[in-house]
C-alpha cells in the first residue's frame, strides 16, 4: 500500500506542476549504516550523502512516506535520516526555514488502538521525537502526518477511498501551515 500512496503523492504532485524527486531507499540500495570505511580521522566522509543533502536543501517539501515498525520509522529511513541529516548538512537547512516535511505511513493498527485510551498510546505522543526532535530541529516547518490506519485490515474499498482523501489533501499541502513547535533560539 506505501507504494500506491507514493505514486498517487507523484502524479498529484506532477499534475500540480511540482518537480518531484523520489528517492526509494531499497532501490537504491542505500547502506544505512555508517562503517570504518565513512570515517576519515575525527570526521565523516559524506561522499554520496551530499548529493542527498543537496536534494533536501533543493526541496521546498519533503515526504517521508513509510510503514510504521515497532512505533518508528524503518531502520533504513532512519539510518538516512543519521547520514544525511548531519552536521554537514548545508546551513540553509539547519537554520529556521520555510522548508516543509510531513510524515505519511501506514500502521498495522486501528487508530482506536492509537489514541490516549488505547493500547498503543497516543499517536502524537509516539511522533514527537520524529516530528520535533528530528525534523523540527533540522529546521523543518512539520506538517500534520498523514496517517492511514492499517490498510491491510480494511476492504479495498477503504483503501481506494484512503487514497482517494490523501490525492484530495495534496492539492493544497504546499499552502498547509505547519505545526507551531517552538525554535531552538526561544530557549
Amino acid at each position: 500500500f506505501n507504494a500506491a500512496v507514493k505514486k498517487a503523492a507523484e502524479e498529484a504532485l506532477k499534475a500540480q506542476g511540482c518537480d518531484v524527486v523520489v528517492s526509494d531507499l531499497y532501490a537504491m540500495k542505500f547502506k544505512a549504516t555508517a562503517t570504518e570505511d565513512d570515517v576519515t580521522g575525527e570526521t565523516l566522509r559524506y561522499g554520496e550523502d551530499y548529493d542527498r543533502m543537496k536534494k533536501l536543501k533543493d526541496a521546498d517539501l519533503v515526504i517521508f512516506q513509510f510503514p510504521m515498525y515497532w512505533f518508528t520509522m524503518p531502520a533504513i529511513m532512519k539510518g538516512w535520516i543519521d547520514r544525511v541529516l548531519t552536521k554537514g548538512l548545508p546551513s540553509a537547512l539547519r537554520n529556521p526555514t520555510n522548508k516543509k516535511a510531513m510524515l505519511s505511513f501506514t500502521t498495522s493498527s486501528h487508530e482506536t488502538m492509537f489514541s490516549a485510551s488505547g493500547i498503543n498510546g497516543d499517536i502524537n505522543v509516539t511522533l514527537w521525537p520524529i516530528q520535533n526532535g528530528i525534523l523540527h530541529f533540522c529546521g523543518f516547518q512539520v506538517l500534520p502526518p498523514q496517517i492511514f490506519w492499517a490498510p491491510a485490515y480494511v476492504p479495498q474499498e477503504a483503501r481506494a477511498s484512503m487514497l482517494e482523501t490523501w490525492t484530495g489533501r495534496l492539492q493544497g499541502l504546499l499552502n498547509e501551515a505547519p505545526f507551531f513547535l517552538p525554535c531552538c533560539q526561544d530557549w
